[in-house]
């Protein structure tokens, strides 16, 4: 029976440990390489996923991220970002990792087989939630069993694997298949899987945000300003979108209560608080169509003003 790919041996794995360690070193750096053009055969399903994401947060739902071991691991690092960068409410994340979270310095080995208290852990799981889920092998218990409920909950079921037909995928409704090399340290997938699953979950998260209007030229025009960092960044963002002045940006935040798009909007001249949200509203959380809109209404009066 054919060894799956992510347990085979690489190429270039015999005599490793007898190589000089800068050559170890580059192969190692090569074989990350190799495995971060993975999401690039997987560019329609990722688009899809993210849109069904997007759908899952306009509706109310929830994002499930659920993994075992270093997918978990990955996954979580993509759930635990999403609230700064774009914020999206904490509400609408879960996270779900076999065995928890780690809080010390070992994760459990065992766990990934446990499937007793899933069922428990996803009582609230609905239809209008997306289930994440991330399994190097595709055929994990942990992952294949919550893909189930979910489906029969009629949620929607975005499955990340580094093998082909494999379980997972077939149980997803958005497969995502990375077809990831060999690891250099046969079944590492910590490794060269790991490092295309993070791109893969960083690219979902991405587009799902840019649905939502939450990215416009490329900066993050919906990230929450809890920082000084942050807060600088984020007047230096209205700046950009509008051409004010860094003091009137601060203005219009603060009048925003830090609401980066509505501030953008007064900063313009939407009037009040109300008004910008009200903009936003009529064009799906979306600020370029509501700048366009202000825009061509000041040339109308300006055109209404020349007699």
């Amino acid at each position: 029976m054919t060894k799956p790919v992510t347990e085979q041996l690489h190429q270039d794995a015999i005599g490793l440990d007898a190589r000089p360690l800068t050559e170890v070193a580059e192969l190692l750096a090569r074989s990350q390489a190799d495995a971060a053009a993975a999401p690039l055969s997987s560019l329609p399903n990722l688009c899809a996923g993210a849109k069904a994401m997007a759908q899952s947060i306009r509706s109310g739902g929830v994002l499930r991220y659920l993994a075992a071991g270093s997918s978990g691991l990955m996954a979580a690092s993509d759930a635990l970002e999403l609230g700064g960068t774009f914020s999206i409410p904490a509400r609408q994340i879960r996270i779900h990792m076999a065995g928890g979270l780690p809080s010390g310095v070992e994760m459990p080995g065992d766990v990934e087989d446990a499937t007793d208290g899933l069922a428990r852990d996803l009582t609230d799981l609905s239809a209008k939630d997306t289930l994440i889920t991330v399994s190097a092998s595709g055929t994990t218990p942990y992952t294949t069993a919550a893909a189930r409920i979910a489906r029969d909950r009629g949620a929607t079921v975005i499955g990340i694997a580094n093998n082909g037909g494999t379980e997972l995928l077939q149980l997803s409704d958005h497969p995502i298949l990375l077809s990831t090399p060999p690891e250099l340290i046969s079944g590492s997938t910590r490794m060269g899987a790991g490092t295309a699953q993070k791109i893969a979950l960083n690219m979902l998260s991405t587009l799902m945000a840019m649905e939502l209007g939450h990215i416009q030229d490329g900066m993050m025009i919906n990230l929450r300003a809890d920082n000084d960092k942050l807060r600088a960044r984020a007047n230096g963002i209205v700046c950009q979108l509008t051409g004010v002045s860094s003091a009137q940006a601060t203005k219009a935040l603060t009048a925003a209560e830090g609401n980066l798009k509505c501030a953008a909007l007064l900063a313009v001249g939407a009037g009040s608080l109300d008004a910008a949200q009200a903009m936003l509203s009529n064009t799906d959380d979306h600020l370029r169509p509501a700048l366009e809109r202000m825009k061509q209404n000041q040339e109308t009066i300006n055109l209404g003003d020349i007699k």
